[in-house]
């Protein structure tokens, strides 16, 4: 048996490792556990909650900023290090739980299994400090579980050898087929639905929200018929000028955070998404709901080249330029949302285990037919 780790910190992690997870605890090769680092609290327990996990580890968060909860985490995953061996150390994307999970792992001589691995725009600053977590993980890391083709062509330019990189797609889209089957959820209106808004990029903090604001207010009073959800995230940064721009308006509904159910249930009702995002840059082509992302680079370009998502910025009359025409235009929107979900088939955790097997185990477990 192979004794494996998962290191979690934020709810997109547990989101697109939960498939992981599931597929390595039927691994017979395998003894999985899961830590948590407590980066994210009580939001991230609803998440581990919707996916069926109960984390074996979970570590105290010390402090409030993110120098005291890196230093804080990064001696308790020591100590954790030296509790047993560990065969393989797994961590997902960009955040600073992912890079102390890698670090720990690095100093440890444990294997490190990097999942979403390649994603880049090669600006420091945009995101910040995501984009540098995510370098600094693929200097370390074993297993680069690639999403996307364009990740796999990144990794490879850097020097990664190909013997070490995984095509595999993403696995958030077999998160949502496991949600949506485990919790029923479709469609629930009728009609064209509603505008779905989301903000909370640091790079858009300041001027970019307040412009993002007055740009949505400008679109429901031009198109009153029109509801606008905007789940209002609770950094004091975001929720002021959301509310004192829209606040007043009768057809843009202003709610908490979803959770991550009622944020598929968001997704699939919509007719359009206007956010800044990462993740619902990968949900929202699911369901066939056309993208408009209020940032200046992606490091997501697959769904800006597969023709489901547009890139736009933060700029109030592009936004509403683009809202209003795929709002009208109905074969723009038509062509956008039939454009598929370039970022996976739902397989990616199976190919990812197979992947781990032909090194891991003994010998290689079969991939099941893919649907």
């Amino acid at each position: 048996m192979h004794n494996i780790l998962i290191v979690s910190g934020t709810r997109p992690e547990i989101i697109k490792l939960a498939p992981v997870y599931h597929a390595l605890r039927e691994a017979p090769w395998a003894r999985v556990q899961w830590l948590h680092t407590g980066q994210h609290a009580e939001m991230a327990l609803q998440i581990f909650d919707c996916f069926d996990v109960t984390p074996d580890i979970s570590l105290r968060r010390i402090g409030a900023s993110l120098v005291e909860f890196s230093t804080g985490c990064r001696q308790q995953l020591d100590a954790v290090m030296q509790q047993q061996a560990w065969s393989l150390v797994i961590v997902q994307g960009d955040t600073e739980s992912a890079f102390q999970g890698g670090l720990a792992a690095f100093y440890h001589r444990v294997p490190l299994a990097h999942v979403e691995a390649g994603l880049r725009t090669y600006n420091l600053n945009r995101p910040f400090p995501e984009e540098g977590l995510r370098q600094m993980i693929s200097r370390l890391a074993q297993f680069h579980f690639a999403p996307t083709q364009g990740a796999e062509a990144a990794l490879q330019a850097e020097g990664i050898a190909d013997a070490k990189i995984h095509l595999t797609g993403n696995t958030v889209i077999d998160a949502q087929r496991w949600a949506c089957k485990r919790h029923g959820i479709r469609r629930s209106v009728p009609g064209r639905g509603h505008l779905l808004v989301t903000v909370h990029r640091r790079e858009n903090w300041g001027d970019d929200v307040a412009e993002i604001c007055h740009a949505v207010a400008e679109i429901a009073r031009q198109r009153p018929e029109l509801e606008v959800l905007f789940p209002v995230h609770l950094n004091p940064v975001i929720q002021k000028p959301v509310n004192a721009i829209l606040g007043g308006l009768p057809n843009v509904r202003l709610v908490p955070p979803l959770d991550y159910t009622q944020m598929q249930q968001a997704l699939v009702d919509a007719c359009l998404l206007l956010t800044d995002s990462g993740g619902l840059q990968e949900e929202a082509p699911t369901f066939g709901v056309p993208v408009l992302v209020l940032r200046e680079e992606t490091e997501r370009p697959e769904a800006v080249q597969a023709g489901c998502a547009l890139l736009i910025g933060a700029s109030r009359p592009v936004i509403v330029r683009e809202t209003l025409r795929l709002l009208t235009d109905t074969a723009a929107h038509t062509r956008m949302s039939q454009a598929g979900n370039p970022f996976g088939d739902g397989s990616a955790s199976q190919r990812i285990v197979q992947a781990l097997a032909r090194s891991l185990a003994d010998e290689a477990v079969a991939l099941p037919e893919l649907a």
